[in-house]
């Protein structure tokens, strides 16, 4: 059995199967908007849809905060646009959002 939990002192959200991490979806926050920069699943865990799983369960708890999506690692950007109905609640990774986390993460 899998839960997604926020872990708001990593700034990330993580996957555990059976009491275990599975793996994270990891943010910053700019402002009204969440910023998803990477996504992970542990090797042991993969093939099981647990990052649709976790991604979908953190991108809707954003939304539920308040807070605009952005999706700038690969995974939660595929994600965005293979589910439209986000589209109100998300924002595109733009030039100045790439730079400001860029000084973020350094």
């Amino acid at each position: 059995m899998s839960t997604v939990d926020h872990n708001a002192g990593e700034n990330r959200y993580e996957i555990s199967v059976d009491g275990e991490l599975a793996g994270f979806t990891a943010y910053r926050d700019h402002g009204a908007q969440r910023v998803f920069h990477h996504t992970e699943i542990g090797d042991a865990f993969g093939g099981r849809g647990l990052s649709t799983e976790l991604v979908a369960r953190a991108l809707a708890d954003t939304r539920d905060a308040g807070k605009r999506i952005v999706g700038v690692c690969p995974f939660v950007a595929a994600y965005l646009r293979k589910h439209p109905e986000l589209a109100e609640y998300s924002d595109p990774a733009t030039a100045d959002v790439l730079q400001w986390l860029d000084t973020e993460l350094d």
